[in-house]
């Protein structure tokens, strides 16, 4: 009989080699969702098309990460998860390739939807993390890779910003098909198949196809609506429609015997907490890729805007997109030593401090530099425990689909984040030659609301049951091959 615990670290693999592979390789699906924002503008222009349908160009990408994730968990947790990964990876550079090729707008969605699919290696690539490591790196390893789903999107808007300066614009899409040619090569070399797809099963298409309807409808709706108008019959429709397909699909989920998502697990308090939590946080991080970018830009006339190009905007924001990579050793001491709910409560306070700042401190580059950076490491803290508290709560062989979900529910929160914070600044305005442009105000009333989301995700947490064990990484246990957490907490019962 097929055991859940028999997997054990990867023996003729280079753990820290796998590890780095499967870092940059989460770095680079992330890269592609801020890949085409320096270009965003001329669009229309390049593809011939109208500024509406060209916005599609992003957002069929997040649309496609979205479904990509929960459903390319289950699908490792069914097939190995290294399998998923190099499909991934292929989906990625398949997908670069026709963006590199194209210069009209059906093809250029296409790449780009299936550059979105490619985000479904993130969480895979989270759920492997204890499986191939051994127990000391684990939860550094874990850190890390929780961190790229913020660090690929920051350091791709002034990489991104300084290849259209230097070059042409396909030259993005083509450093994106060879980075991501490279990766695929060394996750086939360094990353192991570890024999974890003998636990029977099959795939939910039927679950499959009503989570997609359902979670693209919703979002539709909700990052179209500062477009449309939250008033809008199309938002309303898109938004109401989505709810009722995802309530007829917990039904159907629930009378599943081999469901997409098991509900009862994810209903049970460690997991929804943390992936309630998760919106919250999803939203902080999101809210400040959307509003620093804007402040630094806009004209300095204005008393208020900083004048900054896109590139030097970009560069501006890096350092705060590095500093959640800085801080997962940091954040892997954490869960060691107070446990992953501290940890994630510690990192929503650092998160909501970030915005506090920038709500007092928006005169200058530099301070815009100060609170970003802050926020950024709070995002990188509270990124970096929540799949610790997924893992430690969901049956292991269900663990790449509950690290899934919990990636979808930061999706959420970014996307919800974008809404809002667009729906602010539109909302409050000023003339500026003739041109309207968000007023002073409207920034101060983002920061207090994406502080007001990380503090939301603080006590959120509060409700997350406390583990006995904090102390101890429960990570070493499943490497080692002793009882999965589940079972060594039902045993302590």
């Amino acid at each position: 009989m097929p055991s859940d615990l028999s997997v054990t670290p990867a023996k003729s693999a280079n753990p820290l080699a796998a590890v780095i592979v499967l870092c940059f390789g989460g770095l680079a699906a992330a890269l592609t969702q801020t890949l085409v924002i320096p270009i965003q503008s001329e669009l229309p222009r390049l593809l011939s098309t109208s500024p509406s349908n060209a916005a599609w160009v992003v957002t069929v990408t997040l649309l496609a990460g979205a479904v990509a994730m929960p459903v390319a968990g289950r699908i490792a947790d069914l097939v190995g998860k290294q399998r998923v990964l190099v499909v991934s990876t292929g989906i990625l550079l398949v997908g670069s390739v026709v963006c590199a090729l194209s210069d009209s707008l059906v093809p250029m969605l296409a790449g780009r939807a299936l550059q979105g699919l490619a985000m479904g290696f993130i969480p895979v690539g989270i759920s492997l993390m204890r499986e191939v490591t051994p127990p000391h790196l684990t939860a550094t390893a874990t850190a890390a890779m929780s961190a790229t789903m913020g660090v690929g999107g920051a350091i791709g808007l002034p990489l991104s910003a300084w290849i259209v300066q230097v070059g042409n614009w396909h030259a993005l899409f083509w450093m994106a098909s060879g980075l991501a040619a490279v990766i695929l090569v060394l996750t086939i070399v360094t990353v192991p198949h570890v024999h974890d797809a003998d636990r029977g099963g099959r795939l939910d298409l039927g679950g499959a196809l009503g989570l997609a309807v359902g979670l693209v409808s919703l979002l539709v709706g909700i990052s179209k609506a500062t477009a449309w108008g939250w008033g809008d019959a199309r938002t309303l429709g898109a938004i109401g429609g989505g709810i009722v397909v995802l309530l007829a699909w917990g039904a159907y989920e629930l009378r599943q015997t081999d469901p997409l998502v098991d509900l009862r697990t994810s209903a049970s308090r460690p997991i929804l907490m943390t992936n309630l939590a998760a919106v919250a946080i999803g939203f902080g991080m999101m809210a400040q890729s959307i509003v620093v970018p804007q402040l630094l830009q806009l004209p300095e006339m204005t008393g208020y805007g900083l004048g900054q190009s896109i590139l030097a905007a970009g560069l501006w924001m890096a350092p705060a997109g590095l500093m959640m990579m800085v801080f997962a050793p940091i954040s892997s001491k954490l869960l060691t030593s107070v446990g992953a709910k501290k940890t994630l409560m510690a990192g929503a306070v650092v998160l909501g401090v970030g915005y506090l700042v920038a709500l007092f401190l928006m005169d200058a580059p530099w301070q815009l530099l100060l609170a970003s950076c802050i926020s950024s490491a709070g995002v990188g803290i509270g990124y970096a425990a929540m799949p610790t508290l997924i893992l430690d709560a969901a049956p292991p062989r269900e663990a790449a689909s509950a690290v899934g979900l919990n990636a979808l529910m930061r999706s959420v929160g970014t996307t919800v984040a974008a809404a809002v914070m667009g729906t602010i600044l539109s909302s409050r305005t000023e003339l500026l030659g003739g041109v309207e442009i968000p007023a002073r105000s409207a920034f101060e009333l983002c920061f207090a609301a994406g502080a007001i989301a990380a503090f939301i995700g603080v006590a959120i947490a509060v409700f997350i049951p406390r583990r006995d064990d904090a102390g101890v990484a429960p990570t070493a246990s499943v490497a080692s091959g002793a009882a999965a957490p589940a079972e060594v907490e039902a045993a302590q019962a």
